[in-house]
């Protein structure tokens, strides 16, 4: 990877963190309760530390558990971008959530974050009766980049048979890293992603050409997709990267994957996080109710 692509990706990491976690005042949910810990989980790429989102109603029997991955464009490493959707989840769903901090580029680069996101989810599956929860009721999803290594996960957890998934959450995901950006189309003339930002942010978390089209990297390049958990498809109409969603779930639906796809109607990527607030609302609670749905016994 050239020094300047290093440079441009440590500058948009520094200039995007502060502002990606800035979640849009009304969607922050400052009604629901926040009981949190943390967690700190050995992977074969390194400790990973995770905050852990309690329900806030406690039963006799542990409840079900969701792994959340934030995203970022694998460069941007603030997991707190997304505690308005793990507290609301966790309230609403009435599960425990796994907000993992995983590495980033440029510093650490694919397969880094997929090795950490599936060997946190593995030991989350493992280790229920010590975290509290019940391993054997797990879900997983992210969004953004977050939701490229949910796929990956599923992927992974599939061929290795190690868990099973009850759902994967796809939000606003980059599915393909091999096509060029500037083919990805939007609906409005200056969407949030632009071609520069995602050459910038490929280049840092997949700097080898050759790797761009591994199953683990571009997931919607992948035809072998059967036996992959249920999916809940989340798109944004604005969005650069809803094709590749859009796609990605038909590919599903195709291998006899459960799919429930829902394209957000005047939204942009990010819109979970930036607005607008209805859409994003409907979304997140499409999430919880979704996961609630497939925890449940």
């Amino acid at each position: 990877m050239a020094f300047s692509s290093r440079v441009q990706a440590r500058g948009i990491q520094l200039l995007l963190g502060h502002m990606m976690s800035r979640v849009h005042k009304d969607l922050r949910f400052t009604d629901v309760p926040q009981r949190t810990g943390t967690l700190r989980v050995e992977t074969g790429a390194g400790p990973v530390t995770c905050t852990v989102y309690r329900p806030p109603a406690t039963t006799g029997s542990p409840a079900p558990v969701y792994v959340n991955f934030h995203g970022g464009g694998f460069v941007v490493g603030r997991p707190e971008q997304d505690d308005h959707i793990c507290r609301y989840i966790a309230a609403t769903a009435g599960c425990v959530v796994i907000n993992v901090d995983y590495a980033v580029a440029p510093q650490r680069q694919f397969p880094v974050p997929v090795t950490q996101a599936y060997d946190v989810t593995a030991w989350v599956a493992e280790h229920g009766p010590e975290g509290g929860w019940d391993g054997s009721r797990l879900a997983v999803g992210g969004h953004s980049a977050g939701a490229n290594l949910t796929a990956a996960v599923c992927r992974l957890a599939r061929d290795r048979g190690t868990f099973s998934p009850r759902l994967q959450i796809i939000d606003s995901a980059p599915l393909d890293q091999l096509a060029d950006p500037a083919t990805k189309q939007s609906l409005i003339a200056k969407p949030l992603l632009s071609p520069q930002l995602m050459r910038i942010f490929t280049a840092a978390y997949v700097p080898d050409p050759a790797d761009r089209a591994h199953p683990l990297v571009s997931p919607a390049l992948s035809d072998d997709l059967a036996g992959l958990p249920p999916a809940l498809v989340i798109t944004a109409e604005n969005d650069r990267l809803r094709g590749e969603g859009d796609a990605y779930a038909k590919a599903l639906e195709a291998a006899d994957v459960p799919v429930t796809h829902r394209v957000f109607e005047g939204a942009d990527h990010y819109f979970t996080h930036t607005g607008p607030v209805p859409a994003a609302k409907q979304a997140i609670d499409l999430m919880a109710t979704t996961l609630r749905t497939a925890l449940d016994d």
